[in-house]
């Protein structure tokens, strides 16, 4: 048989979203002498989609800029953070919903696979960025170091003491107003280390005392008595909406999936979450979301509903942070569709 047209059954692998034994499988055969132009670009497409699958962000970019013709090029560019402090491309930092649509289909791949601990770390990663999520319709964007100053002001990012943030959140506030106007490395320094707490920040401002009278929604966090002008704006029915889809996003952030991911092993003999462990904190979390609220605006019992696939992951997923962004939104087929370019490369 030719060395170029050795055979590859491929099709289990692509259809279990296996694209890291593929990639290895491909490179093993490649090097053996079995080439083909078909084998040499499945094999950067599977490269890709691992990458992808692995949620590694910062290389998105570089990826969607490798396969520009792809027809999921764009949407992988616009789920990344951007690499320069000034970018023209802001990626995720415009809006959060591409990169969450990501998330959501990772997640359900991650349970095709039967890998319950990438399960979770999926699950505690959606609940990053949550609340940002939720800012995302007021502010216009996803929390842009370059826009912040546009709507943010008067005790954020300061010394005032009146201000309840407290140190870190003072911190990463001021962070938020000049982390574009650096370097590079400053730039990515506050995208590692402050830019997930900018949503907690965010939170306590929506939850203030000229909004939400005590007792009418659960407690969740710190609150604001002592609102800025900034955080007023819009109408009280507005803020009333933003306020209960913040309080939706932290509910989650504290739930019990998400503490899974804090007793996920990291270089210990600790046990794996198994199916069942996951489904019941899913179970629970999900009784902890989906609760009744004192003044009934609990936003996942009141507004748009999520796109799920048949067979979601964490049932109600796609729900809740439908809810949580005031939009629908639903998981993606990014991953997918780099999966069909591989098997149309294959069959060349």
């Amino acid at each position: 048989m030719p060395a170029d047209s050795a055979p590859l059954d491929s099709a289990p692998l692509l259809q279990g979203h296996w694209y890291d034994a593929l990639a290895a499988i491909l490179d093993t055969e490649l090097r053996a002498g079995h080439v083909s132009p078909g084998r040499e670009r499945a094999l950067r497409l599977a490269v890709a989609a691992k990458r992808v699958l692995d949620l590694d962000a910062e290389d998105y970019w570089p990826i969607s800029r490798e396969f520009p013709q792809r027809r999921w090029a764009e949407e992988l560019g616009a789920a990344c953070f951007p690499l320069e402090p000034r970018s023209a491309q802001r990626g995720a930092l415009t809006s959060l919903v591409p990169l969450y649509r990501l998330m959501l289909e990772v997640l359900d791949l991650r349970a095709l696979r039967h890998e319950p601990l990438q399960v979770v770390v999926t699950a505690h990663l959606i609940g990053e960025y949550l609340p940002q999520l939720a800012w995302e319709s007021t502010l216009g964007h996803a929390g842009d170091p370059l826009r912040m100053a546009e709507q943010v002001g008067e005790r954020w990012g300061g010394d005032d003491r009146s201000c309840p943030h407290n140190s870190a959140l003072r911190a990463t506030a001021k962070r938020s107003l000049n982390a574009a106007n650096g370097d590079t490395a400053g730039f990515t320094a506050y995208l590692d280390r402050f830019h997930s707490r900018l949503g907690s920040a965010l939170a306590m401002c929506a939850m203030n005392h000229e909004t939400i009278g005590a007792g009418e929604r659960p407690d969740v966090a710190g609150t604001c008595s002592n609102p800025c002008r900034w955080a007023l704006r819009g109408s009280l029915a507005q803020r009333r909406d933003l306020d209960a889809r913040v309080r939706l996003a932290l509910l989650y952030r504290d739930s019990p999936v998400v503490a899974l991911r804090h007793h996920a092993p990291v270089g210990h003999f600790f046990g794996v979450p198994s199916t069942s462990e996951i489904s019941e904190a899913w179970l629970r979390t999900w009784q902890r979301v989906a609760a009744p609220w004192p003044d009934g605006s609990n936003p996942l019992t009141t507004s748009v509903g999520g796109a799920p696939e048949p067979g979601e992951a964490l049932p109600g997923m796609s729900a809740l942070v439908s809810a949580v962004a005031g939009r629908t939104v639903g998981p993606g087929t990014l991953i997918r569709e780099i999966g069909a370019d591989i098997a149309q490369a294959l069959a060349e």
